[in-house]
């Protein structure tokens, strides 16, 4: 009877102890917010459209979904896709015969990521893959007004570090970087956020 005893404490004892290193496996869903900002350096266009070459800061927020899977000990890979929103980073430049007005809608991004638990709660990792912006450009001449929306393509990479703080929450901090330029254009953006997610 002791035996048996014996051995049931030890395998709950084991599946304990793999249960708390499965705690970065399996889907997750979550919300971000931090700081963004956006660096942009635009030629002058045709028609006497002016150039831009300014930096602008804003709250940036979001959403994401995710999938991670402890490869082995200790490593973890992922994929994540995310959708986010950020406030009042719209910016511009005014020429003599014209004025150029650009405006950020919201960003699409595709990533990986590949870490390594300093604990079984805590997880460091470095992160990239795609990312897409949605921009509205609007060009202000004495006689009309124009605007078109286009899709800014590019590549992003950053790291950070995440926590599990109960047995289904986590908290994370990232920062991350994203080229979104096109030809002699310059449009980058830093981030720094912080994030929570649920995980099933």
């Amino acid at each position: 009877m002791k035996t048996r005893l014996i051995i049931i404490a030890a395998a709950l004892a084991g599946w304990s102890v793999q249960a708390s290193a499965q705690d970065f496996n399996g889907p997750s869903v979550g919300v971000q917010a931090g700081w963004n900002s956006t660096d942009v350096r635009l030629p002058e266009g045709i028609n006497e459209v002016p150039g831009v070459d300014q930096s602008t800061d804003a709250f940036v927020g979001g959403a994401f979904l995710a999938y991670d899977y402890e490869v082995m000990p200790r490593v973890v890979i992922g994929a994540q896709a995310e959708f986010n929103l950020a406030a009042s980073d719209d910016f511009g430049a005014v020429g003599e015969a014209a004025a150029l007005r650009l405006d950020p809608r919201y960003s699409f991004d595709l990533t990986a990521r590949a870490g390594y638990l300093v604990t079984p709660e805590t997880l460091i990792y470095l992160r990239g893959g795609y990312s897409n912006a949605r921009v509205r450009t609007t060009i202000l001449t004495d006689s009309k007004e124009t605007s078109s929306s286009d899709n800014r393509d590019g590549w992003m990479v950053g790291g950070g570090v995440e926590r599990m703080i109960t047995d289904h929450v986590s908290a994370r901090l990232e920062y991350r970087y994203a080229d979104l330029g096109e030809g002699p254009d310059k449009f980058e953006r830093h981030q720094v956020l912080v994030g929570a997610a649920y995980r099933f």
